[in-house]
């Protein structure tokens, strides 16, 4: 039996996008079942999940509203920890209890102490929220909203800063030790910083899969699993000469992160999570789509980082 961390994208775990409530919980049961079968194998699972769409989903219904005390975005990170980990959690235990598996799942509200000093806040690049046409933008922009312009329009940026310290870290591991299952750091946890032993809220969005690097080495896990939207982890993607990568050295995946193969915004940070876990003690970091979970794990498919 191994222990895994397992990073569920959030377009994978409840897109915005995609209709009314049925339809949503349709994808979180599917999420749910993936899981599930990995439990069954006898691994032990620890759960991470991106919360990108809902967070954009928050900010554009509290600029619909016109609200004048809106919510930072620390506050809405934890807003939709509870909101995904309540859905994943309750569909997960059902899962589990159809296949006759008595295991507590449990959420725990996390926070991810960041560096205070991180070059991000100042100079911020990670787009959040809807897209703007440029008259709406330059509004904002007048407003000292700090933007970026892409093919689709204008978007919000906030800073992105590195994860330092997983707050709660000591509950999860010892919840892990007693056979719970626990669904922790979702969006990457809650941004904070310290300040005179004091834990502060700030302005900012942590990536999913660094933290989740760091959960899997904080938990001593021997494989950390980030599932995406893809089978694998790619050269030239999108293009003719795509080639598709099985396993890789940690040499190749610096060479191929030097070399700008992968997405800034996107791959990258999937493989340096990858590569940072490694460097930590980890056995082998996986990178698959959430429907080839199961057999990425086994070795039949995805991108195997070693």
């Amino acid at each position: 039996m191994s222990r895994i961390v397992i990073a569920v994208g959030g377009n994978a775990i409840l897109n915005p996008s995609r209709g009314n409530p049925l339809e949503q919980q349709r994808i979180i049961d599917n999420t749910a079942s993936e899981i599930a079968q990995i439990i069954r194998e006898g691994h032990d699972v620890v759960l991470t999940h991106g919360n990108g769409p809902q967070v954009g989903n928050l900010l554009a219904m509290q600029e619909e509203c016109g609200l004048v005390h809106a919510q930072p975005l620390d506050v809405l990170g934890a807003q939709t920890q509870g909101m995904i980990g309540y859905l994943l959690q309750q569909s997960l235990d059902n899962r589990l209890k159809e296949s006759g598996i008595n295991r507590q799942v449990v959420t725990i509200l996390t926070q991810v102490i960041v560096d205070e000093f991180c070059s991000s806040f100042k100079t911020p690049t990670k787009p959040i929220g809807l897209y703007y046409d440029e008259e709406k933008a330059q509004k904002m922009m007048r407003q000292g909203i700090k933007m970026i312009k892409d093919k689709k329009g204008f978007r919000k940026v906030v800073a992105s800063p590195a994860p330092v310290k997983i707050v709660e870290e000591n509950i999860i591991k010892k919840l892990v030790r007693e056979g719970a299952i626990v669904i922790a750091a979702g969006g990457g946890g809650v941004p904070v910083i310290e300040k005179e032993e004091k834990l502060l809220g700030v302005e900012a969005v942590i990536d999913k899969d660094l933290t989740a690097g760091m959960m899997a080495s904080a938990v001593g896990a021997e494989v950390l699993l980030i599932l995406t939207d893809v089978e694998h982890a790619s050269l030239n993607y999108g293009k003719e000469n795509q080639v598709n990568l099985g396993e890789i050295s940690v040499t190749e995946a610096e060479r191929y992160v030097k070399e700008g193969h992968f997405g800034k915004g996107s791959m990258e940070p999937k493989i340096l999570a990858a590569l940072r876990f490694i460097r930590s003690g980890g056995k082998m970091a996986i990178i698959s789509s959430l429907d080839k979970a199961l057999p990425a794990l086994c070795g039949g498919t995805g991108t195997r980082v070693v």
